[in-house]
């Protein structure tokens, strides 16, 4: 008989009781198809109120954990079948894990129905976007990532943020422009350049981030645009303190700096990260965000708010020329979850699984990984030399492990040097520590240590 553990997280009895059967499920304490107990009985056990119970089990099916069915009780539910190539598990992809999405989809189609702008979202729309999806958006955004909330009137959805950041770029560079990054950098914001013809400098950094003073040296030069990761840096995983967010704006006023903070991972870290740059900055900053990197990939919902009123007319002439009007089908997805709920309660269940495949990790690379700043931070840094860094990658891939290469990250100082590991990415927990166990074996192996030791 089940009997769940409550000294788990949960601001109420409900999300205790609901994350404890997570959990369960989870750890294979409860199986696909086994029988949970009656609400009363339940109840009766621990000593909760009925209504907690049922509200419980009510907010599990939402969350696709468990089903009810008519006359015979609530039993837990059949994880989505896996793909049957998985020879390869890549380390490589910087996604959440999509099962707390994948379990959700089925329940969500049907209320969409009834969504008043369902038949809208299948003409053209406001280059913007619906005014019910950018309402939405900014609620989301105050919850997760501007306490100071946004303008809505300022705020537009873009196809991923990966759009986002390519606007903001178009109506601030033009090719041959120099573009100022931190040192180790989003690989995504390199191929853009690339693509567009923008030169990268990459600024040195430390423990928390850009370093104020590397910045200001490097803005003597010219470069008008900074486009940075101040929450969970991608690669590294820091995250600057309100102190050097301060400095940071200081040195972007004082050279003219327009700024592109990139703030997807904001989600996983409240109250943990102080408030973001454009809240320290707020008429210099384009700031952007979206939902791949923290509730689903394949919805393609990206968030970008301009610093003012002029800009926001140029980024929407920018779409107009490139693509008109925003997709939309993604965003009536992601507009219901985040008014019923459900995107709360996939980034919730998300962070609890990213912090177990954390903890895993440290466990079996331990002092090899640099400082983790956060337990919900879906990208791990290991450093070690560049060519270090590139001998590690090809062993893993013999290996069956995929990394993202050393030299694909980086854009500044060689001290930066090291190699990214995404924890969110493979399907399983069983196949992330199979991961680990290969690339622990490799670090093992004559050499690599001791290269490490000279860092």
């Amino acid at each position: 008989m089940w009997t769940p553990d409550l000294d788990v997280e949960g601001d109420s009895l409900v999300k205790r009781l609901v994350n404890a059967m997570a959990q369960d499920i989870a750890a294979g304490r409860l199986k696909p198809g086994a029988k949970l107990p009656p609400h009363r009985e339940l109840a009766q056990r621990m000593g909760l109120g009925i209504g907690t119970v049922t509200g419980a089990y009510s907010m599990a099916a939402r969350r696709g954990l468990i089903e009810a069915r008519v006359g015979s009780g609530s039993f837990v539910a059949a994880p989505p079948a896996a793909p049957q190539d998985e020879a390869m598990i890549a380390l490589s992809h910087n996604i959440p894990p999509l099962l707390p999405a994948e379990r959700r989809m089925a329940k969500t189609l049907p209320g969409l129905l009834g969504r008043a702008e369902l038949l809208d979202a299948l003409g053209y729309v406001p280059a913007a976007g619906l005014p019910v999806h950018r309402r939405a958006a900014a609620a989301w955004l105050l919850r997760h990532g501007r306490p100071d909330g946004v303008d809505v009137e300022r705020l537009i959805l873009t196809t991923g943020a990966q759009q986002a950041m390519a606007l903001a770029f178009a109506v601030l560079c033009r090719p041959g422009d120099t573009v100022l990054v931190e040192g180790a950098t989003f690989f995504g914001v390199r191929t853009l350049a690339q693509q567009a013809g923008y030169r990268m400098q990459g600024v040195a950094m430390d423990a928390e981030g850009l370093l104020p003073e590397a910045l200001d040296r490097a803005a003597s030069g010219g470069a008008r645009v900074l486009y940075t990761i101040p929450t969970l840096q991608n690669p590294t995983g820091s995250i600057m303190s309100p102190d050097r967010r301060r400095a940071i704006a200081e040195v972007a006023r004082r050279r003219d700096l327009w700024i592109i903070e990139d703030d997807v991972y904001g989600a996983f870290v409240e109250g943990e990260a102080p408030p973001p740059l454009a809240s320290f900055a707020p008429e210099r900053t384009f700031y952007l965000s979206g939902l791949s990197k923290t509730v689903a990939p394949g919805l393609r919902v990206g968030f970008l708010e301009a610093p003012d009123a002029a800009w926001f007319d140029r980024l929407i002439a920018a779409i107009r020329a490139q693509s008109y009007a925003p997709p939309t089908m993604g965003a009536v997805i992601a507009a219901q979850w985040i008014e019923d709920g459900t995107a709360d309660d996939i980034v919730g269940e998300i962070g609890g699984e990213i912090a177990a495949r954390t903890a895993m990790a440290r466990s079996r690379l331990g002092d090899r990984l640099a400082p983790v700043h956060s337990a919900r931070c879906p990208h791990l840094w290991l450093p070690m030399p560049e060519l270090d860094g590139e001998r590690l990658v090809a062993r893993a891939m013999r290996a069956g492990v995929q990394l993202t290469p050393a030299s694909a990250l980086l854009c500044g100082p060689a001290d930066m040097a090291g190699v990214r590991l995404c924890v969110g990415a493979p399907r399983s927990r069983d196949r992330l520590e199979t991961a680990l166990a290969r690339l622990a074996g490799i670090l093992d192996l004559p050499g690599m240590d001791a290269a490490m030791d000279l860092i």
